[in-house]
């Protein structure tokens, strides 16, 4: 859609776009272009007009998500599905058919390279891998029979974050903030740090056909570390004062609501009004918000920023917490791109768990003292698991048919694990969880009926669970 070209009412007044062009740096209003790239946005008779108060269809049990993505494919078998059998028939072939459809040729069976213990009342099975995620096994339920419908990083990522792996959607989280809005109006509703560059890249975290304002705001990327990942161009860089800037917008409303009595609406416009509002009122809120220098040393010290191999993947979880405690909806901390072991398995997932698993740790421990983890959601996952069976002498492949993904807080069952992959680990065999179930259940628990938040574009109702998904409600409170 492009912009109406007719001249404006008056020749002393600025046309829309050439104002926008002259005065947006004066706003910081750069903080968000990534809310902006939708050039085509058409409001649905349902969704237009629509406002931040959330319509909850169900009571909500939970008022905000922080997703935990493990980018790579985090092995199963290696740290939350125990398998007595693969251990057991190490270096013999698989006893049944694998997938018609795999990502690499693969050998015989691999034992795990690491010894499982039971912990806690609930007598979860962790590997030594996650020490101290260990213990807070009574505090999260591990969805056990995790299943997807693609074995490639690319299309598997995107079916992850937005139900579909051939065709660019609305993500997860701009389905959730375009339903229930944020809880700070000085904030984005969905906010994802360090996002990863590859397998969809922006796609993950994009509002597609959804309004843009619901387009997930970016801190940094995968390729610089979290403590430069701050929203950028907030800061007023020619000097202006707050007075002038807000001229200036109050400027461009006034042309706006002109050309929109001639014109009629234009949503691309309206949104990009709306996000130059939102990077005015961010200046005074957002710079304190990422300086963590007001956070006491033993909260540093428990997210591990104090130690080189986890202050990266920690102050991302401090920033998590902090941003949900200002009301932000939905916030995405990426350990990317880091899990794809097809070899160098040991010394892989050894590293990467010694990044993430005391800041996980911490985070729970951190959300439970401050009475946030009964509303907070928290998910830990990625876009895969990984096959019981060698590639190599010590790798595994890309494997979607059974893995490991858990919940902790914000309504579900703690101290739980739900269904099974058979007896080595590779196939989800009993109380099967698809992509479709997980997101339908999610959207439960923040009180949203899968099917009744739609969008309509291109002729047709939309969802974040396509025509699928059924709640499980066996693990909720």
């Amino acid at each position: 859609m492009s912009f109406n070209s007719s001249p404006p009412p008056s020749s002393s007044l600025l046309s829309r776009r050439a104002a926008l062009k002259r005065s947006a740096a004066g706003f910081g209003s750069l903080a968000l272009a990534q809310l902006l790239t939708q050039q085509s946005l058409k409001e649905a008779q349902a969704g237009s007009g629509k406002n931040e108060q959330p319509i909850y269809h169900f009571p909500p049990r939970a008022k905000r998500i922080i997703f935990l993505f493990m980018h790579g494919g985090p092995s199963q078998v290696d740290t939350f599905d125990y398998k007595p059998k693969l251990e057991r028939d190490h270096g013999k072939p698989l006893p049944f058919a694998k997938p018609r459809v795999v990502s690499s040729p693969t050998g015989n069976l691999l034992k795990s390279p690491w010894k499982f213990k039971q912990h806690g009342q609930s007598g979860a099975w962790v590997s030594e891998l996650f020490p101290h995620l260990a213990k807070k096994v009574d505090d999260i339920c591990f969805i056990k029979s995790m299943h997807g419908s693609n074995s490639r990083h690319g299309g598997a990522l995107l079916e992850l974050h937005t139900g579909s792996d051939t065709f660019v959607r609305p993500s997860m989280g701009s389905w959730i903030t375009y339903g229930l809005g944020t809880e700070n109006e000085n904030l984005p509703g969905f906010i994802t740090i360090c996002p990863t560059l590859t397998h969809g890249g922006v796609n993950a975290y994009s509002s597609a056909f959804l309004p843009a304002k619901y387009h997930g705001t970016p801190l940094g990327n995968a390729s610089i570390p979290s403590k430069q990942a701050k929203i950028p161009f907030i800061e007023n860089k020619d000097g202006s004062s707050l007075a002038q800037q807000r001229f200036e917008l109050e400027l461009l409303q006034k042309i706006n609501q002109q050309n929109l009595q001639n014109t009629g609406p234009h949503s691309d416009l309206e949104a990009r009004i709306q996000a130059f509002e939102l990077a005015f009122k961010m200046q005074a809120e957002v710079p304190s918000l990422q300086d963590i220098s007001d956070e006491t040393p033993e909260t540093l010290k428990l997210y591990g920023i104090d130690k080189k191999e986890t202050e990266n993947f920690g102050r991302q979880c401090l920033m998590a917490r902090r941003f949900c405690e200002r009301g932000v909806r939905f916030v995405q901390c990426t350990h990317s791109y880091k899990w794809d072991q097809h070899g160098g398995l040991k010394s892989g997932h050894t590293n990467n768990a010694k990044e993430v698993d005391q800041p996980i740790a911490a985070l729970l421990t951190d959300l439970k003292a401050r009475g946030l983890l009964k509303d907070t959601l928290v998910l830990w996952g990625g876009e895969f698991g990984r096959t019981p069976v060698a590639q190599g002498n010590d790798g595994r492949d890309h494997n979607p048919q059974g893995y490991t993904m858990w919940m902790a807080g914000g309504g579900v069952q703690s101290g739980m694990s739900y269904g099974e992959t058979d007896d080595y680990g590779y196939y989800a065999v009993d109380k099967k969880v698809h992509l479709h179930d997980l997101h339908a259940t999610i959207l439960y628990l923040l009180g949203v009926d899968h099917k009744k938040l739609t969008f309509q574009h291109g002729g047709r109702n939309f969802r974040l669970t396509d025509i699928y998904g059924e709640v499980i409600h066996d693990i909720l409170l």
